[in-house]
């Protein structure tokens, strides 16, 4: 899909939105431990938009979120214009994160994702889904480090300084100064993440790494073809580097069907577990936690936004059952009742996260 979903829903959603309440073995298994209400679920790359209110936040938590990567910023920026907007969502967050210390708290390491559990509040971990903001100055990454910054994307769609994106008609790898860049990210203790990029920039930054990645928000190309899918090839390297592959909840992304289209979720989950091994995928939605209602007027909005680049097929982004707060939820339970144990299913649903986090950003 050649368009920016995030840069759009940003600008276009009120038309179709219902927004609720608007205004390392010790740590692959801490999914397990409950308390009072869901069990422990993190959330490789999810939103967590700074208009939530109450009403959906009390949704969102009792599914079971307790920690969510969350993007900042906007990937499609370049150069200057990237670091600015890079430092003003670091700054918007601090300051969301600062005015609600009853539901967030700023997540710098894999304890406080644990921490934020037993508290009953939401931790959030700082991404960029693109390496954009830090120019050719590697000093930016320890600079955004200091700021809290735990997981940066090597590339976003089109190609950076670093290597390409899958819409690169060629993928040249990563270039001399992304491998600097790699060994300033693990050197800081950053998460490299692969999501988004070209496959053979992928697997080059997986070989170049020393440290494990993580593909965030992915689906199987196997099992549906699609630019933005990850090969076997890269799964399995994904995952015998320590990796974790999430899988994403972008329809498109896992099928072309609008209807049952939660079965094909569930059947990239089950190809990832097949090809990684159970201890390397984790759930990286990539989706809003507000409801969305394909109206017309919605429809219509979205095609004087987009013209001649909207393509209803591709919409909706979203899967019915997983369209709201309360995914989580429904997740742990299909899992569950596809025959995956209570283990495998805690690992899934955030174990995994919690151990590979733990082993590169401490």
């Amino acid at each position: 899909m050649q368009f920016s979903r995030r840069g759009f829903l940003g600008t276009a959603a009120p038309a179709g939105l219902m927004a609720l309440g608007a205004g390392t073995s010790t740590w692959a298994s801490a999914g397990a431990q409950t308390q009072a209400g869901a069990p422990f679920s993190f959330d490789a790359m999810g939103e967590m938009r700074l208009e939530y209110g109450d009403d959906l936040l009390t949704a969102i938590r009792a599914s079971g979120l307790s920690a969510c990567t969350v993007t900042l910023g906007d990937p499609r920026k370049y150069e200057d214009d990237a670091y600015r907007d890079a430092l003003e969502a670091v700054a918007a967050y601090d300051a969301h994160i600062a005015d609600n210390p009853h539901w967030f708290i700023k997540a710098n390491s894999a304890a406080d994702a644990q921490q934020a559990y037993q508290d009953g509040r939401i931790a959030i971990f700082y991404l960029f889904q693109n390496t954009t903001q830090f120019g050719r100055d590697l000093d930016r990454v320890n600079a955004f480090y200091d700021a809290g910054v735990r997981s940066a994307q090597m590339t976003y769609n089109d190609q950076n300084w670093a290597g390409s994106g899958c819409w690169e008609p060629h993928d040249g790898g990563i270039s001399l100064f992304g491998h600097a860049l790699v060994e300033r990210m693990n050197e800081v203790g950053m998460l490299i993440d692969v999501s988004h990029a070209g496959m053979r920039t992928m697997a080059d930054t997986i070989a170049v790494s020393s440290v494990p990645i993580i593909n965030s928000h992915a689906s199987c190309r196997e099992v549906h073809a699609h630019i933005r899918s990850t090969t076997d090839e890269n799964l399995r390297a994904v995952a015998n580097s320590g990796g974790v592959t999430g899988v994403c909840q972008i329809r498109p992304f896992l099928t072309d069907r609008r209807d049952d289209a939660i079965d094909a979720y569930f059947a990239h989950i089950d190809h990832a577990v097949n090809v990684c091994g159970v201890e390397h995928v984790a759930i990286g939605s990539d989706r809003d936690h507000r409801v969305i209602e394909m109206r017309e007027e919605y429809l219509e909005s979205l095609r004087r936004e987009m013209g001649s680049a909207f393509n209803e097929a591709d919409w909706p982004l979203f899967i019915n059952e997983l369209n709201g707060p309360g995914r989580m939820a429904v997740v742990r339970d299909g899992l569950v009742s596809r025959g995956f144990s209570q283990s495998d299913s805690d690992k899934i649903m955030g174990g995994n996260l919690l151990r590979l986090y733990h082993d590169v950003i401490g």
